[in-house]
């Protein structure tokens, strides 16, 4: 078994060394054991790490990371518990989307106010306009 260090963990995860401390502080990751003057870390706290990344780029709090975790290791916790979370987790992406297709659909109101008082030149109905990061295409404001 190959020794992983903190910064190599931290490389294959794809997160830095203070990242990895910051995830052990939170109790997100267990500090091994030093054994001499190192600690050393399995494969699987890298997997873990990037586990944790992907489940906070998904919406997912630290608190909400951390209780799935748990799944595994807490007896307590029942499929319904699991189902219960999900579910809960799902509704709140659903209204997400809701909202961002309401901001989406006022901004594109917005520029087609904007086009008919024209404010804008004729130029921009041939082409995509970026508007507050969003790609809006001519044919969804026209």
């Amino acid at each position: 078994m190959e020794k992983i260090t903190i910064g190599k963990l931290a490389r294959m995860a794809g997160v830095g060394v203070e990242t990895v401390r910051f995830y052990q502080r939170k109790e997100l990751l267990q500090e091994p054991e030093a054994i001499g003057s190192f600690r050393t870390y399995a494969e699987e706290d890298a997997q873990r790490i990037i586990f944790i990344k992907k489940a906070q780029e998904l919406g997912f709090s630290l608190a909400e990371v951390k209780e799935l975790l748990e799944l595994n290791t807490k007896p307590r916790i029942t499929c319904g518990t699991v189902k219960k979370k999900s579910l809960d987790k799902i509704a709140e992406i659903e209204q997400k989307i809701k909202d961002l297709q309401r901001i989406k659909a006022s901004l594109i109101n917005y520029l087609q106010h904007v086009i008919q008082n024209k404010i804008i030149t004729n130029n921009i109905r041939s082409k995509n306009v970026l508007i507050l990061g969003l790609n809006v295409s001519a044919k969804e404001v026209l």
